[in-house]
């Protein structure tokens, strides 16, 4: 039986890795590890088909150890066992320990003394957050990396080389692939490699030759196999993107109808990931302090809908866009945020006062760290009349509050006392 074609294209070497830069490019940690052959174990977590057992089997090739595969949730303590005796043997084994979280004790225990002497390197994978899904024991021994979504052009630049290559890809079949079916086979995908290139072999296999001989694979073709509709059929492939911003804009000009009607599309395109990160952006950069409570309640509607998925994730995506387009909107805050960037950016930072300085060791006293500070809950409205920012900024003002919400105008009040009690001393 032959293998997938992701399964065919896995990197043979870092230099082969797509995507994930941040990690195994130049210069970059794992490169780093793998250059200076001091591998230590690791965890990558991030979505699925984003290159986690990739990077494993670039480590493995890159280094010329021996390479095993386990699942920890099906797989069992003497399968361990077997992997350990050939590291006995060989001196060192990479082993990837896919679903690393359902690790249990009787596994986890034989494993520690093997991983500390770095007779198995382990590089566990999971989808799932690392800090809390994980028992502290394994987390203490190991190095923990963030496998980030790949880009479209990162998806456009694997697909190719799929195509291009005869000794593992599909580079013997005579493929014509429309540039706008490539571009929905990567971005439809949202950065899931593997779905990818799923569909794209079985689109190339299961269309049969046109007149000239060629496999046309149309974007309808492409739809299909992916089992995901193009948002529209545009010439040049920005309808994706067009939706997306007047889905944001809506909701920011409150037309709960437009809004609707774009989440609509997006729905139907399949694009929950895109939804729901976008959700959660508008309610922290467009509704803001104007309402945060609406802010919280997008999260729980996001972790609703990923947990139900479609077609029932439709009903809190609803909710979240009518609560955030009927919301009150203010952008106060990241606009402060943003203005003291700039601030930063241009130079304007100075020295922190010594009295705000840490004074938690031995001789911060004889520099004078922390000497003068006065603790604001000592005094009453917990204020006291003390400078907080650098000399040189220390008249800086930032926050410039909007009285669009309740709670902002709370604070703009709160804001402007503080100012006042600031004149009068």
């Amino acid at each position: 039986m032959q293998q997938p074609l992701a399964y065919r294209m896995r990197p043979r070497n870092l230099d082969e890795v797509v995507g994930q830069q941040q990690l195994v490019g130049e210069g970059k940690i794992i490169r780093r590890m793998v250059e200076a052959r001091m591998l230590s174990s690791m965890i990558l977590y991030g979505p699925p088909g984003t290159g986690k057992t990739s990077i494993a089997s670039a480590i493995a090739g890159s280094t010329n150890y021996a390479f095993r595969m386990l699942n920890a949730a099906t797989d069992t303590k003497k399968d361990l066992q077997i992997v350990a005796e050939e590291a006995k043997m060989s001196g060192t084994v990479i082993l990837l320990l896919d679903e690393v979280h359902r690790l249990d004790k009787t596994k986890q225990d034989f494993l520690l003394p093997h991983l500390e002497s770095g007779r198995i390197i382990m590089i566990g994978a999971t989808t799932e957050n690392p800090y809390i899904t994980i028992n502290p024991a394994i987390r203490s021994r190991t190095q923990i990396f963030e496998v980030k979504p790949l880009d479209e052009a990162d998806i456009i630049k694997a697909v190719k080389s799929a195509l291009a290559d005869k000794e593992r890809g599909l580079g013997d079949y005579p493929v014509k692939l429309d540039e706008e079916a490539l571009k929905h086979l990567a971005r439809a995908t949202n950065g899931d490699l593997r779905s990818s290139l799923n569909g794209l072999e079985l689109a190339t296999k299961s269309t049969p030759k046109d007149a000239e001989g060629n496999i046309h694979l149309t974007l309808s073709i492409i739809e299909e196999c992916v089992q995901r509709k193009a948002l529209t059929h545009d010439k040049d492939g920005d309808a994706h993107y067009d939706v997306i911003s007047a889905f944001q804009k809506s909701v920011r000009g409150s037309d709960v109808n437009a809004a609707l009607h774009y989440l609509g599309r997006l729905v139907e395109a399949g694009d929950l990931p895109i939804i729901c990160r976008r959700l959660m952006v508008m309610g922290y950069e467009d509704i803001g302090l104007a309402n945060p409570a609406a802010a919280a309640r997008t999260v729980q509607a996001v972790q609703a809908a990923e947990k139900l998925g479609f077609p029932e994730a439709r009903i809190p995506l609803a909710d979240a866009v009518v609560d955030l387009c009927l919301s009150p909107k203010s952008n106060s805050a990241y606009l402060a945020l943003d203005a003291a960037i700039t601030d930063i950016r241009l130079g304007n930072a100075g020295e922190v006062p010594d009295h705000l300085r840490d004074s938690h060791y031995k001789g911060a006293k004889d520099l004078q760290r922390g000497i003068g500070y006065q603790y604001p809950h000592s005094f009453e409205n917990a204020w006291v009349d003390q400078q907080y920012l650098p000399d040189k900024i220390k008249d800086a003002h930032y926050y410039e509050p909007k009285a669009t919400g309740k709670y902002e105008q709370a604070l703009g009040q709160q804001y402007q006392r503080i100012e006042e009690w600031k004149k009068k001393k």
